[in-house]
């Protein structure tokens, strides 16, 4: 499928400030990315380097005024991945590879660590197979028990804050699913972009997690994980997969998104 993505951010900026971006997408499996945009309004220069999970990041100093920052890719991407029949194994940590063992730990925004989290976990998966069953049960739970709401979170709320709350965006749903998951040893790593099921249209989060050797796709926002998606990045939580971090004096003033399936879906077989 050919899925088409846009992104228009627009800034006041009072005084130079610097600015890494997380905007252009990744290169990888099950993406291909046929082509793409990257445009500063009122040009600037900006230099581009690879972090430390491979995503491609850009870097500059943004103009004291209205800034535009504006993003598009044209990809051929796949639906996100069924989970075979019987489920992947759950891997043992002893049996897990060296550069995946850093998405078991605590985190930032996933405090995974925790009493309170560990209490959670073990409500709403303590009692299930290992793997799989746990991670789609965790996720289910927070769609049926997180509320989805703009506005009551910020960039300081973590999955502590979540599981007491219990209401967010998709940052902090894909938070708290991170953290739960961790506390049972299954790796799992936040991911950011673009999503055509969304009802209202944003860049979007959602959660992998490592089982049976393989990364599979799990969105707690969703009644039930499906779609295409367009990746831009991912790491350990928001810190690592910021799209857009500034060290200076400038404000978002406002974001606008699209998303556009540029073939048509495949007509469902009657079951």
């Amino acid at each position: 499928m050919k899925m088409k993505g846009r992104s228009i951010f627009t800034y006041d900026v009072y005084a130079p400030t610097t600015v890494t971006t997380m905007l252009r997408p990744r290169r990888q499996e099950g993406q291909s990315i046929i082509k793409e945009g990257f445009n500063i309004e009122p040009p600037v220069p900006f230099s581009e380097y690879t972090d430390i999970y491979g995503n491609p990041c850009q870097r500059t100093i943004l103009p004291v005024g209205q800034v535009i920052i504006t993003t598009e890719v044209e990809a051929q991407v796949n639906p996100t991945k069924v989970i075979p029949n019987p489920a992947p194994p759950f891997m043992l940590v002893g049996d897990l590879p060296d550069d995946i063992m850093h998405y078991i730990l605590p985190s930032r925004y996933c405090e995974s660590d925790l009493h309170e989290i560990n209490m959670l976990a073990m409500e709403i998966a303590g009692n299930l197979v290992p793997g799989y069953e746990q991670v789609e049960a965790i996720r289910s739970w927070i769609h049926s028990n997180i509320k989805y709401q703009y506005g009551v979170t910020d960039a300081s709320t973590t999955a502590l804050d979540v599981a007491r709350n219990r209401i967010g965006v998709c940052r902090d749903f894909t938070h708290l699913a991170i953290a739960l998951c961790r506390n049972l040893c299954i790796p799992t790593r936040m991911t950011v972009g673009y999503l055509d099921k969304l009802k209202e249209m944003d860049l979007h989060a959602w959660f992998e997690v490592y089982i049976g050797g393989d990364w599979y796709t799990f969105d707690a926002v969703q009644e039930k994980t499906e779609g295409y998606r367009i990746e831009i990045a991912h790491g350990r939580d928001a810190a690592d997969v910021a799209m857009i971090t500034q060290y200076g004096n400038a404000t978002l003033q406002s974001l606008h998104v699209e998303v556009e399936l540029l073939e048509p879906e495949p007509p469902q077989e009657n079951k």
